[in-house]
């Protein structure tokens, strides 16, 4: 990892109560991101690995009481029930001036917190320069516009639509996509890049989310064909 252009490319990471990441390219980031913000689940992961911690933000329901004493100074308390932590913690980031934010830890675990916050991705974009969602297996990133990405021949593709009526155009994937609406989420699945970019074309107010798998999961494919 180059860590002058990493640094460049995201100014906060927010760490989310999931799976907390164990993939060491993932974990990087924790250490070339200038700021991190946890969710209170989050906190004590972040604390046990070894990493700093700039605030800790949520309902704190499930950060330990001797946690909330020690480092009282980065905490932030958000009582309110209508978002998730991750909300309140991306929220935190926008007030405080970042633009460029990396999610971490929010997948994983529980299969509807997963689902819930991979949707959120499309409310996010909206707050950022920049917002994307990495886990150990691969990176989500919301679109709102027609958008070329970088990526690499045989690198696994997913596309799913939060607008089911958008009329989506896939070029540079295998299977052919055109003017097409996804209005099963299933049904953008499982494509595959054929060069070093492909480019994902719509129009009007869409909300979309791209998954590409890491490149080195291509292997895990072949020896599981039926994922």
């Amino acid at each position: 990892m180059d860590k002058n252009k990493e640094k460049a490319d995201f100014d906060c990471v927010v760490v989310a109560n999931g799976l907390f990441p164990e993939k060491e390219e993932v974990l990087a980031w924790l250490k070339v991101v200038p700021k991190i913000i946890a969710c209170d689940g989050a906190a004590r992961k972040l604390l046990v690995g070894g990493y700093h911690v700039d605030a800790i933000v949520g309902d704190l329901d499930s950060l330990p009481e001797e946690l909330k004493r020690e480092y009282a100074t980065f905490v932030h308390h958000s009582a309110e029930q209508m978002s998730n932590d991750l909300t309140k913690a991306m929220r935190f980031a926008c007030k405080r001036g970042f633009r460029k934010v990396l999610i971490l830890g929010a997948t994983g675990l529980r299969e509807d917190h997963t689902l819930g916050n991979i949707s959120l991705l499309t409310q996010y974009m909206d707050w950022f320069d920049k917002v994307e969602m990495r886990s150990d297996f691969g990176v989500f990133i919301p679109l709102k516009e027609t958008t070329i990405l970088p990526s690499a021949p045989g690198q696994q593709v997913s596309i799913f639509s939060i607008t089911p009526q958008t009329e989506i155009t896939a070029t540079g994937l295998r299977w052919e996509v055109k003017d097409r609406p996804f209005d099963c989420w299933w049904q953008g699945t499982l494509n595959e890049s054929l060069e070093d970019e492909f480019t994902i074309a719509f129009s009007g107010d869409a909300k979309i989310v791209i998954y590409q798998a890491y490149i080195d999961n291509k292997k895990r494919k072949e020896e599981c064909p039926v994922l």
